[in-house]
């Protein structure tokens, strides 16, 4: 073992977890990935190639979470294999009971916090520039930082609290904040609904016609209306939206 683990290997873990979604596959999901970013760390706890191959391969096994706060599994398992490389860390069973159980807890918590939490603010809040200025990139600009100034803080600072808390990263205090994050952030969200509704309504303090609310209105309720259901897929996504585009163009050229 080279020694303990630092900055610059927590940095190139957390660069390589952009891509834990890159070879995604069925039988696997991001267990291919999950090795990927790994590897710095294993890289630098063994000196020994088979014995470092011997480890990044049980790592390609089936492993599956929410993919930003992975990192937070990634540290831990980092710190165990560190344990493991001095002869005190768990086994390759072990490891992957504690793989697991970290990848669902993460999942659970993390599908809250950036899906249906941070996601759908950072999507009203495009939506909110865009109205305010609608002839600028204002609301792409607007949507991309909201939602990546926390998804890339959590992502590189993750490994590292991760490293640092083991196993029980979530038995702490931060699981504590993250859920209370969920919470916070759901209540700005709904702010930022009402704000861009009012504003869809009444720019500049001029009502729209009847139509526009109508059809505002009629979004809003197919919008709580599918929230209610397991969400569409891509597929299912793109062929509704190429429908009513269809019927858009169609109902245009009359």
């Amino acid at each position: 073992m080279s020694g303990r683990l630092g900055f610059r290997v927590f940095w190139r873990m957390a660069m390589r977890a952009n891509l834990l979604q890159a070879t995604w596959n069925f039988e696997r999901q991001q267990g291919v990935g999950w090795a990927y970013a790994l590897q710095p760390a294993l890289r630098a706890l063994y000196a020994d190639a088979d014995e470092r191959r011997e480890r990044l391969a049980e790592h390609t096994a089936y492993f599956n979470t929410q993919p930003t706060l992975a990192s937070l599994a990634l540290g831990a398992v980092a710190q165990l294999e560190e344990q493991r490389a001095a002869g005190t860390g768990p086994d390759a069973a072990a490891m992957v009971r504690i793989k697991a159980a970290l990848g669902s807890t993460l999942a659970a918590l993390g599908d809250r916090l950036f899906w249906f939490s941070l996601r759908p603010l950072a999507a009203v809040v495009g939506v909110l520039f865009a109205l305010a200025r609608p002839d600028t990139a204002w609301g792409a600009v607007a949507l991309w930082l909201c939602y990546a100034s926390v998804h890339l803080g959590v992502r590189f600072a993750g490994v590292g609290l991760g490293y640092r808390g083991g196993p029980a990263v979530l038995g702490g205090s931060l699981r504590s904040r993250l859920e209370k994050s969920v919470v916070f952030l759901a209540y700005v969200g709904c702010i930022v609904v009402g704000v861009a509704v009012a504003w869809a309504l009444a720019p500049g303090g001029a009502p729209r016609p009847i139509a526009v609310q109508s059809a505002l209105a009629g979004g809003l309720g197919l919008g709580l209306l599918s929230a209610q259901r397991a969400r569409p897929s891509p597929t299912q996504w793109a062929l509704g939206i190429g429908v009513l585009v269809v019927i858009a163009a169609w109902l245009h050229r009359f």
